[in-house]
């Protein structure tokens, strides 16, 4: 899980341990929407009492956040990938030796591959970074 970090995900990070007074090394963008990675223990304090630390980092810089739970191995794949594509569902997820397949149906294809393959090309980035396997959309 060996990430570099540019200096915007740096500023990023920082204004978010400023605020929530949570150490956090994953931030990481998906669908114009930055989202912060937590350890599943802290995930309510970096929420904090009625979403309070999300409306304020979301003021601040103008964009679109969420906070999810860090996964802890490939046994939290299913639901780390949930959590970022969330509202949009898929059907079937498969994990072979080293690509993760997702089986999304018809309806929700479109949603998750977008236009240009972006949200594709961020989700293969993701999944290299956290899991380092290929990620594959049938």
């Amino acid at each position: 899980m060996t990430k570099t970090i540019d200096m915007q995900s740096l500023r990023y990070l920082k204004l978010f341990m400023k605020l929530t007074h949570i150490q956090i090394k994953n931030c990481f963008y998906y669908n114009n929407m930055i989202i912060f990675a937590v350890p599943r223990k802290l995930l309510s304090k970096a929420i904090g009492k009625q979403a309070v630390n999300v409306k304020k980092i979301s003021e601040i810089l103008r964009k679109r956040i969420r906070i999810i739970a860090l996964p802890k191995g490939e046994e939290d794949l299913r639901k780390f990938i949930e959590s970022i594509v969330a509202p949009v569902t898929f059907n079937e997820l498969e994990v072979k030796e080293n690509e993760v397949i997702m089986n999304p149906g018809k309806q929700t294809k479109a949603a998750l591959i977008g236009r240009n393959k972006r949200r594709l090309l961020e989700m293969k980035k993701i999944i290299q970074d956290y899991f380092e396997k290929d990620f594959r959309i049938i």
